[in-house]
């Protein structure tokens, strides 16, 4: 479980890529490596990965053919940066929203409009993502929790707008036009809409005059 804030954006070191996996090694900064153990849980770019082996700062991941299938994480390469946040711990506060690094699919950046202290990117999503995305709802994007400022169904896009923190902290601010991100929608807001997705189907199939 990740709470959405991002803890700091670190560099790949290696890149090691085999036939249904890639190892990716990145180097932490200390304060990421207090209590650090194998096995134990991290989000890079929104994707929950497992430790397999730590030396110094460089800590190592291993990522399957499905993470590689439908996440960003296997056109990483050597020297780019990802970002970076250590699992959740109980009691302490939660400043997004709560994050499985079960990454949806990738959002692909339409545009990105920067007047005098705004940063703002309007991205697009498969169409069937969007029933879970509404104007002031939560959405992850490459591990970042982000309110969403405006939806068009229609064109199946929605739109952030990036405070001066995030884009210090994240790689947000590197992104351009046409690259992708990982998405994870907000699990609470799926279940409610599922919910009643399922039993208005199931009233209307039961009782087709009443609606």
């Amino acid at each position: 479980m990740y709470t959405g804030i991002v803890q700091a954006s670190c560099r790949l070191q290696w890149v090691e890529c085999k036939q249904g996996l890639h190892s990716l090694t990145v180097a932490l900064p200390d304060s990421l490596l207090i209590d650090l153990v194998i096995g134990a849980s991290v989000g890079m770019d929104g994707v929950c990965l497992t430790v397999t082996t730590i030396d110094k700062r460089n800590v190592s991941f291993d990522v399957m053919q499905q993470t590689l299938d439908v996440t960003t994480l296997g056109g990483l390469r050597e020297g780019d940066r990802v970002n970076i946040e250590r699992s959740a711990k109980q009691g302490v506060e939660i400043g997004g929203h709560i994050l499985s690094g079960h990454v949806d699919a990738t959002a692909e950046i339409m545009s990105i409009d920067t007047p005098e202290n705004n940063h703002t990117i309007t991205y697009r999503v498969n169409h069937k993502l969007m029933p879970y995305i509404f104007g002031k709802g939560f959405v992850g994007l490459n591990g970042c929790s982000l309110t969403v400022a405006s939806v068009d169904k229609c064109n199946s896009t929605f739109t952030v707008c990036l405070i001066p923190e995030t884009l210090r902290v994240t790689t947000h601010g590197e992104k351009r036009v046409g690259d992708l991100v990982n998405i994870e929608i907000d699990r609470q807001t799926q279940v409610i809409v599922d919910t009643v997705e399922a039993f208005l189907t199931a009233r209307y199939q039961n009782n087709p005059d009443n609606l």
